[in-house]
């Protein structure tokens, strides 16, 4: 007899004990059907039996989640803002404990989501996966594609450096090659004719809220669409035969999935340790000699878009491309041969074949011209040096209101209040800022007059220093008495 169990007048009856761990049990059971659901899920058929091939899908979901865990933890320190977003991601760099590695998995994450989608698309595509009751699965697989791309696009101008800034804004004005509405939809998308602060804080909404919650969406209708049409299976064999080797989704498959999981994991790890996500220098609008590229899975459209003139761009940027996108999404509907086996679909795979290669071959294109143009190579190498440098640089706390001391300084020194004008008219914003903060092109002067004194700085305005000229400053154009308030006001912003 069980110790929570005793026999009155011949009947059985449960301690109070027992009584209420099994009224507890039978509670949740009945409220959110636990088990039935694990069993469900657990015990799913899985024709011809469990495969490595099948673990594309559980490695995608397993990295949204990671995107969204790691996202949590940067979002913690970033503000939307141009002017404290670059501050923050490199404060989130170079000072939080382990957020360096934190913000590499995620960035890394967001090429792996890339990769293991192009894998699994693959996989459907040549085991034929998409053939059948499987309309809605794979109408909801396309949707969950576009929006991935979106989450890579939206999150790539977060850093607000200059390469996120100047691809970004390459990125945006495609829109304009979009016929009645490209130029309306280019303003909605960055909050004006420019890119700012209303760009970065819709991008971030768009990256942290909207997009999230349609992948969420499609992700349920996935799951559903994938639990009523049931695992497709491998490519050949008769019904009776798979039949025979047919395994439940425990604990075969469970095991491959945890395998590639570990693997990604092990994966992002070292690559977040060893090779650290880089962050460029803050974004510089008015560098005109900048050379954008975007990310690595966006270079081959970049190089298509290269081949198209303005009189045709649109054919290049929105017929083709447009009418490839429906192709892909209308696949099931075109195709409903019930043969799934790839070497009996020539045509299919070939063409499929066709377009994975040309994309290939696009990036292979666009990298070799970089290397060998004379103009543009050297100016990479220079961006490359930048970024290099600024990594070394420790962190830089955001001075406490720079413009502010420039004013302060205008209202209270008289003499200083005409250099301010000298420095605005002279150009000296242009790579100082207006803030005189600095700028990517040139060093912040605030603090210059602590650092050098007034003969000092006449000598380095008159002749400029060879590392100044390097990076393109020159002696202002300036008379003996507007230099002398023009010294006087850098020597007062302290």
């Amino acid at each position: 007899m069980a110790e929570n169990s005793y026999v009155f007048g011949g009947e059985r009856r449960e301690t109070p004990e027992s009584s209420e761990q099994g009224t507890l049990n039978s509670w949740i059971d009945r409220r959110r059907e636990v088990d039935s659901f694990l069993r469900a899920v657990l015990d799913e058929a899985i024709p011809g039996g469990a495969s490595l091939a099948y673990v594309f899908g559980s490695g995608l979901l397993y990295l949204f989640l990671s995107q969204v865990i790691t996202g949590m933890f940067l979002v913690l320190y970033y503000v939307p803002s141009a002017d404290h977003a670059h501050t923050t991601v490199a404060y989130i760099t170079k000072e939080v404990m382990s957020g360096s590695f934190i913000r590499g998995i995620h960035a890394y994450g967001s090429s792996a989501i890339i990769i293991v989608l192009l894998l699994h698309v693959t996989q459907t595509f040549l085991y034929g996966s998409y053939k059948g009751r499987r309309k809605i699965l794979w109408l909801a697989g396309c949707a969950l594609f576009a929006l991935m791309l979106g989450m890579s696009f939206t999150g790539y101008l977060l850093p607000w450096d200059q390469k996120a800034y100047f691809a970004t804004t390459v990125g945006t004005n495609i829109l304009t090659y979009i016929p009645v509405v490209g130029n309306s939809l280019k303003s909605l998308l960055r909050g004006g004719t420019e890119m700012g602060t209303l760009t970065l804080s819709r991008f971030f909404v768009l990256h942290v809220l909207l997009i999230p919650a349609f992948i969420l969406f499609c992700i349920a209708i996935h799951l559903f669409a994938f639990r009523k049409a049931g695992p497709a299976g491998p490519v050949q064999g008769d019904p009776e035969t798979l039949k025979k080797t047919t395994e439940p989704f425990y604990p075969k498959q469970v095991l491959f999935d945890a395998i590639f999981a570990l693997v990604i994991i092990g994966c992002l790890g070292l690559l977040a340790h060893y090779a650290p996500v880089e962050l460029g220098p803050k974004a510089n609008p008015i560098d005109t000699q900048y050379v954008p590229r975007p990310e690595w899975y966006y270079i081959p459209v970049f190089q298509w878009l290269k081949y198209w003139e303005s009189g045709l761009a649109v054919i290049g940027i929105l017929v083709i491309p447009s009418f490839v996108a429906l192709l892909f999404v209308a696949l099931p509907f075109l195709d409903r041969r019930p043969e799934r086996r790839p070497w009996k679909r020539p045509v299919a795979v070939s063409i499929y074949g066709f377009i994975f290669i040309g994309l290939g071959a696009l990036g292979a294109i666009s990298h070799r011209n970089d290397l060998r143009d004379l103009n543009i190579a050297p100016q990479l190498a220079k961006q490359r040096a930048d970024v290099e440098a600024f990594m070394k640089k420790p962190f830089q706390p955001e001075l406490a209101g720079p413009s502010l001391i420039a004013a302060t300084v205008a209202l209270t020194n008289p003499v200083a209040a005409q250099g301010l004008k000298v420095y605005d008219q002279g150009g000296c914003a242009e790579c100082h800022g207006n803030d005189l903060a600095g700028t990517s092109s040139a060093p912040p002067l605030i603090g210059v007059g602590d650092k050098y004194d007034s003969a000092k700085l006449e000598s380095l305005l008159k002749e400029p220093t060879d590392a100044m000229t390097d990076g393109g400053m020159t002696s202002p154009d300036l008379k003996d008495e507007d230099l002398k308030v023009l010294i006087a006001f850098l020597e007062a912003v302290k």
